[in-house]
């Protein structure tokens, strides 16, 4: 059964002209009595009555006329709903974010935005900053939280947020582990594990320009790339490292983050965390969740 041969039959019942039901349709009167043929020829039955000037509706077609707008009612909603449901997943807004504003920012971030629009989607990556500002250009991405880099592409906008607190990741059985806080000076002698700094530039220089201001040169033991593989090397003894805050909130054991020594440590504002979004209009979910990040924003630095 065609559902556009009973939008034609539907149009002429309710019309009783195939002239104006064809008008109504956009389609030619001949083209529109052709749909009505094949359906009166699927059924075996006559459903109008024609003469040369009046259209009438026979005994089956009166019969069937309830049936095939409950039909064509039914399929219609299916389609509005089936679009909706695309249009939802199009206008999904897509977050990226490095590692620890991935375990620290999101997830409380979320969780606000949720109680203000539980029907948004939203879709996570994780990625390193070097990754996610190319899907931003690339559209691939609707906004990412990021370090921001020093050369900064004109063709994105970039936001301070806050700057991320530095702990020192010590083995839970290292001599160190019982201190309240580190000074840089405590760690003169200690194995590091630093990070890649072609991929994270602002964690590697993190620890070398703490020791280069307390005239000190680090002793690296390891470089790695990412921060669980980092906290999972202090964990086996493989040196000390200095992480963001939130790098705690990775699951492993046998690892105790301990404060920096503020007065001696030097400048820790070397953790800059950024909003970054591609330059151009509006987007309402995005919009809307810098909104809810605006609002919340002192309570969520006071956590990094």
């Amino acid at each position: 059964m065609d559902l556009h041969q009973l939008r034609c039959f539907l149009a002429v019942a309710e019309e009783l002209h195939f002239g104006r039901a064809a008008q109504r349709l956009n389609m030619l009167p001949s083209a529109l009595g052709r749909h009505i043929r094949l359906l009166e020829e699927e059924f075996g039955t006559q459903l109008l009555l024609r003469t040369t000037r009046n259209v009438a509706l026979s005994q089956d077609g009166t019969a069937i006329l309830a049936d095939a707008g409950s039909l064509v009612a039914k399929a219609d909603e299916l389609k509005r709903r089936i679009r909706e449901r695309g249009r939802k997943r199009a206008h999904a807004l897509r977050l990226g974010a490095i590692d620890t504003a991935a375990a620290g920012l999101v997830p409380m971030l979320l969780h606000d935005f949720r109680s203000r629009r539980p029907d948004a989607a939203v879709q996570l990556l994780e990625d390193k900053t070097i990754r996610l500002l190319p899907r931003l250009l690339s559209g691939r991405l609707d906004l990412a939280f990021v370090r921001p880099p020093g050369h900064r592409d004109r063709r994105l906008e970039f936001r301070m947020l806050f700057h991320e607190t530095a702990v020192v990741a010590v083995p839970t059985s290292h001599r160190l582990a019982s201190r309240r806080r580190l000074a840089i000076k405590t760690l003169a002698e200690e194995p590091l594990i630093v990070p890649d700094r072609r991929s994270r530039p602002h964690s590697h220089d993190l620890t070398m320009k703490l020791f280069a201001e307390a005239g000190l040169r680090p002793v690296i033991a390891q470089v790695a790339e990412e921060k669980q593989m980092i906290v999972n090397l202090v964990s086996a003894h493989i040196g000390l490292a200095i992480v963001p805050r939130w790098a705690s909130r990775l699951a492993v054991t046998g690892v105790r983050y301990i404060p920096l020594d503020v007065r001696a440590a030097g400048r820790l504002d070397m953790l800059p965390l950024a909003a970054a979004w591609l330059r151009g209009p509006q987007d309402p979910l995005r919009s809307e969740i810098m909104a809810t990040l605006k609002a919340n924003l002192q309570r969520y630095a006071a956590q990094a």
